[in-house]
């Protein structure tokens, strides 16, 4: 079996060391302090041992908010020359902008959004290495981190702005895109579901699935929200996943929210 090294093993990247945890795989990770077995970012000759020894190394860890990239930064010249069989990046999909609701595919050209910063980590995490797999992920839900959840807390609002759509996924089809990319080709790719869906659209179902009265709509105005939510809903495309299903062989285990939320309730 191989050997994974995770810089930053939070919510996805934690379900992704149990899976391969269970298929008999080494998994070891960095956070910022080491704790639950994990080494700090900053033991950099800890880090660079099991560097050393990895088959696999992936990062999900975002540009600091100065735009600084932690990763690259420190360990990247370590990474670019290290003896591996693969590498990979969890990147985002808010690198395409706004598309005012088109398809974007893994083609359309980065950095005209908002997040300048990861879209320069993900050209520089593709130049790093020539088999960098770029996962450019939209929306991420799972476990104690859904829709259901807020709902739950009355955290949810219902905007009503016509014609907006949002894609997502599902964070254990994440788990099985970057295992099925061990044995595809190097690259960029989308990894979201099949149903760009307002956001509205999915509050009301898992109301309803939660047996929940559905909160009510409200503009943009009316719903008061942060400057940094308000950035959520500047940017508006629909996220195509042929290229991923083509090349490595991937299909989403949840297609849509319908699915997911159902399995999520369950």
């Amino acid at each position: 079996m191989g050997r994974m090294l995770i810089f930053g093993i939070g919510y996805t990247a934690s379900r992704l060391a149990h899976r391969l945890r269970a298929n008999g795989w080494e998994v070891i990770g960095t956070r910022r302090e080491a704790k639950n077995g994990a080494l700090a970012f900053g033991d950099r000759s800890s880090v660079l041992a099991a560097l050393e020894s990895a088959t696999h190394v992936l990062s999900s860890v975002p540009p600091s908010r100065d735009g600084t990239e932690p990763v690259l930064d420190g360990y990247g010249t370590d990474i670019g020359s290290a003896a591996l069989k693969w590498s990979g990046y969890l990147s985002s999909t808010g690198v395409y902008g706004d598309a005012d609701g088109a398809w974007v595919d893994e083609s359309a050209p980065i950095g005209s959004g908002r997040r300048k910063a990861r879209s320069k980590a993900d050209q520089n995490w593709q130049d790093l290495r020539s088999d960098m797999r770029v996962f450019r992920l939209p929306g991420i839900y799972g476990p104690g981190r859904s829709p259901l959840d807020r709902v739950r807390e009355g955290k949810s609002s219902r905007i009503d702005l016509p014609g907006q759509v949002f894609s997502r996924i599902h964070a254990d089809d994440i788990v099985s895109a970057v295992i099925a990319s061990f044995d595809g080709p190097p690259g960029a790719y989308n990894i979201s579901d099949d149903l760009p869906a307002p956001q509205h659209k999915i509050v009301a179902h898992s109301a309803r699935l939660l047996n929940i009265a559905v909160p009510p709509l409200q503009s943009l105005e009316e719903a008061n929200l942060s400057k940094a939510a308000l950035g959520f809903y500047e940017e508006n495309r629909r996220v195509a996943n042929g290229k991923a299903k083509r090349l490595l062989g991937w299909e989403p285990q949840y297609p849509d929210y319908k699915a997911g939320l159902q399995t999520l309730l369950d």
